[in-house]
């Protein structure tokens, strides 16, 4: 019986659950009165950030992410003095989307807003506000209430301005850029509703169950994980096809199946040299985490001068791929590894040796790393350089392992030739093709425009075209034989190259090019686009975009997106602009943009309980975020939903996703839904 209830309470706790999963909470602030003197005070946010997350600065500007800003809604007996200030460790790093640089803080940070007491009692009202984002989505404008009211002690002679702040408040200005003093009406309801209509119409009635039935998908694990590990898989098997690692292999597995007459003993020792690979470059993976971090890592990947850094990094690996020098470590760091590992026995020696064949083979393997390295860096989490560096690990080790099992197969294993050179050529066209993207970001930041999209394109084109022509013969480079034979798939690596050359070419007139919009400067840095397949929404207002739909029997797609969200902006570059997505959005549906970082005032503030909290929506980007939260149990943008013109869900929800088939599935199922209806 006790089991029974066990297992109901669990039941329920998951279901509970379940329905909140897609509310986020990533800061947690704590506000405290901290008095300074008889007539002074702090007003003190304290807050603590998941790890991921980061929250923007004060004064950013406009055109940029939400500042953080302290508001006051009412007010007696005291003042503010001076702009709201921070404590903690700011970053400032380059954001591309904004084409600005940008401050935010990442852990923990503090907010502080000196106050003056005037005398006698006082009583202090308002909210701090500020924006939070991670790699995915961002949350809206986020509030933090106060209130604080005491009696002060002393009683400081103030002339007689009482009376010009009142009409100050009563005219809505601002005391300072970032207090902002405005009217409150606690009755008071929408200009475009009444309140009854704000708090009971069936167009605002959650449906967070509904979605649920849908299948609505709950966030998991972070799926880029998958992605690293791959990248860096491939990465490992690359290494192994060059100069410095194939040869080494046979030998390797040769000397350990020789070294005792025991062969179960010979495979034992190759099992542990390669599980001592592992563990060479998983704890390299592990040292640039911990020297870093991941908010410095982040914050480096969006730096001009240290993308100006990794961009010459990458040209000299490329040079090096190129036959131009070799970058090799100290040979006395290999000697001393290397007689240490013939002096001494057991598991020791064998890590020793695994530890010699880093080294030694660093030329080949150490451009692959760094390329590794600085693309997981731009993740900004903590395991991100681990996981890759496990995945080249593994790739890496794999073959001394297998060919331990099966030393047959060493008969089979192609000989060492010119094919191991081209692979390492073709290595350093790649190097200098991503070389350039980082140059790209340095350039947004100075605003040199040398890299414009159509500049990086033609580099592209040029970059590929030159390894096309490379792998089918036609241009030598020292370390290459004098054999002029082609091989097949030499042949089909030059079809994919110069193809992917002639790809890129529209792309100099505007077309989108998904393939590589992750990597090109951004379309307004275009001279001359001819491309104007684009989604435009029909409505920003959520009442309006409905009593529409209802009168043409229309669906409804609501877009909750910011000014501020990058990752929304991606969706619309690489997905709306999809033939079939935009014949979806603009013929089937009425689409309805909710910008919930709009700042543009309510007519009247509305109070709201929310989760047993009394709230205060000041702003347009307030309601629209309430709407998300309360009628479909989610804070966090991009997110899309489908509904029929009476407010009802028509499929699960979607969020960020750049799976073009996915979305025009999510798109049709919602019409198919509101066709059966």
């Amino acid at each position: 019986m006790k089991m029974k209830k066990l297992f109901l309470l669990l039941f329920f706790s998951m279901a509970a659950y379940a329905l909140q999963a897609q509310i986020k909470e990533p800061v947690k602030f704590k506000t405290e009165w901290k008095s300074l003197s008889d007539s002074e005070a702090e007003i003190i946010f304290a807050g603590i950030i998941d790890n991921g997350w980061h929250v923007y600065s004060t004064e950013l500007g406009d055109g940029g992410p939400i500042s953080a800003t302290f508001n006051i809604d009412k007010k007696e007996g005291v003042e503010p003095v001076g702009k709201l200030r921070f404590a903690g460790k700011e970053i400032e790093a380059y954001d591309k989307l904004f084409e600005m640089k940008v401050r935010y803080f990442a852990n923990s940070v503090q907010f502080i807003q000196k106050v003056k007491l005037t005398g006698g009692p006082y009583s202090i009202e308002g909210y701090l506000e500020y924006g939070a984002c991670n790699d995915e989505s961002c949350l809206p404008p986020t509030q933090v209430s106060f209130k604080y009211s005491g009696q002060s002690k002393s009683a400081p002679a103030l002339p007689a301005a009482p009376v010009v702040k009142e009409e100050k408040i009563k005219k809505n200005e601002p005391d300072s850029a970032e207090i902002a003093i405005v009217p409150f009406a606690a009755d008071s309801a929408s200009a475009e509703m009444g309140e009854a209509d704000f708090a009971t119409g069936d167009l605002w009635k959650p449906v967070i169950t509904e979605l649920q039935a849908l299948g609505e998908e709950q966030a998991g694990a972070d799926k880029t994980w998958l992605y690293i590990f791959i990248a860096g898989f491939l990465g490992g098997l690359l290494a192994l096809f060059t100069p410095c690692v194939w040869p080494i292999i046979p030998m390797t597995v040769s000397f350990f199946l020789k070294r005792s007459k025991d062969k179960k003993k010979g495979i034992r020792d190759a099992w542990t040299y390669g599980a001592s690979i592992v563990v060479i470059y998983v704890t390299l993976g592990v040292a640039i985490t911990l020297i870093f971090g991941p908010s410095a890592l982040n914050a480096l990947s969006t730096n001009a001068i240290f993308n100006i850094f990794f961009f010459l990094m990458l040209v000299v690996f490329a040079a090096s791929f190129f036959g131009a020098f070799e970058i090799t470590l100290p040979s006395k760091w290999s000697n001393a590894v290397d007689s240490k590992a013939e002096s001494t026995t057991g598991l020791l020696s064998i890590f020793l040796m695994a530890f010699t064949l880093a080294l030694v083979s660093f030329s080949c393997t150490g451009p692959i790393i760094g390329l590794l390295l600085v693309q997981v860096s731009t993740m900004g989490s903590v395991i991100a350089p681990t996981i890759g560096m496990l995945g080249f690990a593994i790739a890496l080790a794999l073959p001394f392992t297998l060919f331990a099992l099966f030393p047959t197969w060493l008969k089979s294993m192609p000989k060492s030739g010119g094919w191991m050179n081209v692979i390492k050529v073709t290595l350093g066209f790649l190097e200098l093709a991503f070389a350039l993207k980082f140059l790209s970001v340095a350039d947004l930041a100075y605003g040199w425009r040398i890299l414009d999209r159509e500049t990086f394109l033609a580099l592209w084109i040029v970059i590929f075209a030159l390894l096309g022509f490379y792998l089918l013969g036609k241009i030598k480079f020292p370390h290459d034989d004098d054999e002029y034979k082609v091989g097949v798939t030499r042949f089909f690596m030059a079809l994919i190259s110069l193809a992917f050359a002639v790809y890129m070419v529209p792309g100099l007139w505007g077309a989108p090019l998904k393939a590589v919009s992750a990597f090109a400067p951004p379309m307004n840095t275009q001279d001359f686009n001819l491309y104007k397949n684009e989604v435009h929404a029909k409505f920003d207002d959520y009442d309006l975009g409905m009593e529409y739909a209802r009168r043409n029997g229309k669906p409804v797609m609501l877009d909750f997106t910011g000014y501020g969200c990058v990752n929304c902006r991606k969706m619309e570059a690489a997905v709306w602009t999809d033939t079939k997505v935009s014949d979806l959005m603009n013929n089937d549906y009425v689409l309805i943009t909710l910008y919930v970082d709009n700042k543009d005032p309510l007519p009247e503030h509305i109070k709201v309980s929310e989760n047993g909290k009394e709230r205060t929506l000041r702003t347009v980007g307030d309601k629209w975020s309430y709407l998300q939260r309360v009628k479909f149990g989610a804070n966090a943008q991009p997110f899309y939903v489908l509904i029929d013109n009476q407010g009802m869900p028509l499929n699960k929800s979607y969020a960020y996703d750049e799976d073009v088939d996915k979305y025009v599935q999510f798109l049709q199922t919602g019409l198919d839904n509101y066709r059966k209806k």
